[in-house]
């Protein structure tokens, strides 16, 4: 009875080890991370990194879009499934400080690429010595101005984080992401170049918009923004901001006054009404409600002709 109980106990020892070396071989046998449809499985925590995923990723991987089209990604509130979905991911995209629900979910994801830590943030303030929404400009983001993506030569260093990143994880299809990576960079580039072209010669520098998103994009042009509000496009701006931009938008002859499509534009209607100027779009790119109708090129065009249409042109 003990020979045979402990032949019993052998056998039952030896595949359970079998068991579990199979599991190791399957999971740890290779360095490529894959879903079970054999594709890198990829969150992104907004639009931007959504892009930069499809992009590089191609046929090779699937992304999942935690911030649905349409909704302002400052607002986000992940739910326990997203959470999940987050954790079970081969690669995870965001920009840290952005949505604190996303920072929090990300820990685990085996592969990270954080764009705030790719480009240095910059604090982008309303006015230095003004006061803005709900205290002083610059304390409402306490990590910098997260707005990297609309300056194309800072995008493209993150898309060079994401490439490298999709490579490390999935190193069978490395040379094509290097070669998607190459091509966004290329046509980053080129938009870079289209808008030094184009906002060369205006006869304003200074624009007017509802929302401070747009500080690195006047910084690596040469524009001025004025803010109604800072970073964050929900706050309520104080009357003493509200008349620090309409001196501002005075002075500088500002024709326009910009709203963006992810947020209520009666704040920038009224100010416009008061000063008799007219209302267009200027969009942040925080969000596309199309994205079969448009991409981030396509949007960033359209925001070159409506800044180029405001500020005036002499070619």
């Amino acid at each position: 009875m003990m020979i045979r109980r402990s032949l019993h106990t052998s056998i039952a020892l030896t595949a359970t080890a079998l068991t579990a070396a199979l599991a190791l071989s399957a999971c740890g046998g290779s360095s490529s991370a894959k879903g079970t449809d054999g594709k890198l499985d990829v969150v992104a925590s907004f639009y931007p990194m959504e892009f930069l995923a499809t992009q590089i990723g191609g046929e090779h991987v699937k992304v999942t879009d935690l911030t649905a089209p349409g909704v302002e990604p400052h607002d986000l509130e992940l739910k326990a499934k997203q959470v999940a979905r987050v954790k079970q991911a081969d690669v995870a995209i965001y920009l840290k400080g952005l949505q604190p629900t996303v920072d929090k979910a990300v820990g685990d994801t085996a592969h990270l690429v954080d764009a705030a830590a790719v480009t240095p943030l910059v604090d982008h303030h309303l006015d230095e010595g003004t006061e803005g929404a709900e205290g002083h400009a610059g304390e409402e983001h306490q990590g910098g101005d997260p707005h990297i993506w609309l300056d194309p030569t800072r995008y493209a260093a993150v898309a060079k984080s994401v490439g490298a990143e999709f490579a490390e994880a999935d190193p069978a299809h490395a040379s094509d992401y290097r070669r998607n990576t190459d091509a966004l960079v290329q046509r980053l580039a080129e938009l870079d170049q289209e808008f030094q072209a184009g906002l060369k010669d205006t006869r304003s520098k200074t624009f007017v918009t509802s929302h401070a998103a747009f500080g690195y994009l006047a910084d690596h042009y040469g524009l001025k923004q004025v803010a109604i509000n800072g970073v964050d496009p929900e706050a309520e701006p104080t009357p003493a901001r509200l008349a620090e931009v309409q001196r501002a938008a005075k002075e500088n002859g500002a024709t326009t006054i910009f709203f963006e499509t992810l947020v209520s534009p009666k704040l920038a209607e009224t100010v416009a009404k008061d000063l008799g100027l007219r209302t267009a779009v200027l969009d942040p790119l925080e969000g596309v409600k199309d994205t079969a109708k448009d991409d981030y090129l396509s949007v960033m065009r359209q925001n070159l002709a409506n800044l180029r249409a405001a500020l005036g042109t002499t070619s």
